[in-house]
């Protein structure tokens, strides 16, 4: 039986000298150019793209060296992790801890350019971050977004500065640009507290009363929200959801009787769930409020599970719903392209949250905190928070069954709505 890694010997590299790509398994490579220089590749496909990471010259690294980063690449990518990002991430927060080391290690000679105090001040606010991706999203969003004051000291910045920068983003992308402005704003006041600013002084990046005058008022959606099936077109919509066979039906299944998030849905593992219990807890790390959530199964939740696990005896680590890659779990587009195909593509698969609201606000007399807690939202304020510790479990299991009793019933208004929406698609195409 031929090898599937190790292929490599490291005495026949040390005299190879032809071009070419020559692996040694598992997605390591070793590439060699025309010039003849050698390099250590690592080499995988995500949802049916290709991907490289280089991992280094072969005059650095030896093939023992490559293959423990080719493994710790592997093992990153079962966890679901891209180990470009994560070395990007590392990266970059190793260069805004050298920069800050740097700025703390010399005395400070002049004030300093808007970009290098921002970079400071993420340096110095990146603990009380929820995560490496959140670090990235401000400096790359402040350097791609307020370009035209990076290099200008914060304490000439000037309100038309600030405009100017924004600008060429402010409508395109609304959302963005108003995140900026907020962080602008943010290390503005930050350079002032600590001396870098003198009064009298106002924040050029203030938007009432100031740039309000400046950059025109953003558009904001009428709807704002994902657009959702009507409640009461969900009972016919599950039934034909119960009659397709994919995997993504399964996962799309289980997301509506549990109104989950989509990555809630599909990076939730075995150990999370207790059938006998009838209890999916999902941990805080997976939860948008970074807030430990457990859900009652419905016993048609239960159902779709047991359907899914197949008689099986499945591993607690396993992912509930795979991917077609090895450790991997179903795609983000599964769920999308289902309803695409079901005809009902103008929908979202986060609408479904939407439409049980709807529906148990509408038709039922739950509670109004024991349906947020049901869709983990944050009930209160921090202070009702401090002394309300309990999540209404055993109320939220008369909900999650009255939604389960009620989507396997018929709407039969949810057919014509279906005809109608296809032929206005129809219209719209031709």
């Amino acid at each position: 039986m031929s090898r599937t890694i190790h292929k490599l010997k490291a005495r026949r590299l040390e005299t190879l000298n032809t071009p070419g790509w020559y692996g040694d398994g598992g997605g390591l490579w070793l590439r060699i150019r025309p010039s003849g220089s050698k390099s250590w590749k690592f080499i995988w496909i995500r949802d049916k793209v290709r991907r490289e990471m280089g991992l280094g010259s072969y005059d650095a690294y030896t093939l023992d060296d490559a293959r423990e980063m080719a493994a710790a690449a592997r093992n990153l990518l079962k966890e679901g992790h891209d180990p470009i990002e994560l070395r990007q991430t590392e990266q970059e927060e190793e260069r805004v801890e050298r920069i800050r080391e740097e700025q703390e290690a010399r005395p400070s000679i002049r004030t300093p350019t808007f970009l290098a105090y921002a970079k400071k001040y993420i340096a110095a606010h990146e603990g009380g971050w929820s995560n490496a991706k959140h670090i990235w999203q401000w400096t790359n969003s402040l350097e791609k977004h307020a370009k035209g004051i990076l290099e200008i000291s914060v304490d000439k910045i000037t309100p038309q500065d600030v405009a100017d920068a924004l600008k060429p983003s402010w409508t395109t992308f609304a959302e963005t640009a108003a995140r900026v402005r907020g962080r602008i704003e943010n290390v503005l006041d930050a350079a002032k507290a600590e001396g870098h600013i003198q009064s009298p002084w106002e924040n050029p990046a203030k938007w009432k009363g100031n740039l309000q005058f400046l950059l025109p008022k953003r558009k904001r959606l009428v709807t704002g929200h994902h657009a959702a099936i009507p409640y009461e077109d969900m009972p016919e919509f599950f039934e034909a959801l119960q009659k397709r066979e994919a995997p993504a039906a399964r996962a799309l299944e289980l997301t509506v009787l549990c109104a989950t998030r989509t990555s809630e849905t599909l990076l939730a593992r075995w150990r999370e769930v207790d059938l006998d219990r009838r209890i999916w807890t999902i941990p805080a790390e997976r939860m948008k409020m970074r807030i430990e959530h457990r859900i009652p199964l419905s016993h048609a939740a239960v159902a779709v599970l047991r359907a899914v696990a197949g008689g099986k005896s499945c591993k607690p680590d396993d992912y509930i719903f795979p991917g077609q890659k090895p450790y991997s779990p179903l795609s983000q587009m599964a769920m999308p392209l289902l309803m695409r195909r079901m005809n009902l593509g103008q929908f979202t698969v986060h609408g479904m949250r939407s439409s049980f609201r709807d529906y148990m606000g509408d038709e039922t007399d739950h509670a109004e905190t024991v349906i947020e807690h049901a869709l983990a939202h944050q009930v209160g304020s921090s202070v009702t928070r401090a002394y309300r510790r309990k999540d209404a479990f055993e109320k939220r299991k008369t909900v999650m069954t009255d939604w389960a009793d009620y989507l396997q019933r018929r709407s039969p208004n949810f057919a014509a709505a279906g005809q109608q929406t296809r032929a206005a698609n129809l219209e719209e195409v031709a």
